[in-house]
């Protein structure tokens, strides 16, 4: 059975996720040093084959380019958040954090997709950055959204290509037609389901 593992990394505690299906897994937003994750795939004799990014924000990054280099996993990100890359807000020296080390990728676009053998369909959920893309996993009955969607609350518009309006569109649009029991991985804090959060997420209150 396909599992999904959480590890909080980095100087924001970003949610990074190990999803395994048999005897290989990825990684969703490692944000910081991913040694937490190198031992449970080792332990659990996993082999890490893709590094998925929601966002381009650096808190998301951090941990990229170890994981890469320690693993030959290559990294796939959204096409439209790349050029947060060259600024603060995707490369760090931002806020007082530090940078984010150089790392190679792939861009990636909206549409449906095949990641280490489970079907996944990449949706465009923009609002919190310009590019951001969420990934549902209908065989896991899960979908990783970022920074998009939180328990009880959204992602914050303010940084550079947020925009209120655009990030409600998109949650409603394109994650709250998703079944109402699929388990919601934000970048931070706890779980959710879509049901929980289309009943009581205060943002979406008619």
């Amino acid at each position: 059975m396909p599992s999904v593992h959480t590890f909080p990394l980095g100087p924001l505690q970003t949610n990074c996720y190990l999803v395994a299906n048999g005897e290989e897994a990825l990684v969703v937003d490692p944000g910081g040093a991913p040694d937490a994750v190198l031992g449970f795939a080792a332990s659990n004799n996993l082999q890490i084959r893709l590094i998925l990014n929601t966002h381009l924000h650096f808190d998301h990054l951090y941990g990229n380019q170890a994981l890469h280099a320690a693993t030959k996993a290559p990294i796939r990100v959204p096409e439209k958040d790349v050029p947060l890359l060259a600024s603060g807000i995707g490369g760090g020296n931002y806020m007082g954090m530090p940078k984010v080390e150089p790392f190679a990728y792939e861009p990636i676009n909206e549409g449906e997709l095949t990641l280490i053998g489970l079907k996944c369909r990449a949706l465009f959920t923009p609002g919190h950055s310009p590019g951001s893309l969420s990934f549902y996993f209908p065989e896991l009955g899960a979908v990783f959204v970022g920074d998009v969607l939180f328990a009880g609350s959204i992602g914050r518009t303010d940084f550079f290509g947020g925009d209120l309006e655009t990030l409600l569109d998109a949650v409603r649009s394109r994650l709250f037609i998703l079944p109402p029991e699929t388990v919601v991985y934000p970048g931070h804090g706890p779980a959710t389901t879509i049901e929980e959060e289309k009943r009581t997420n205060p943002f979406f209150e008619e």
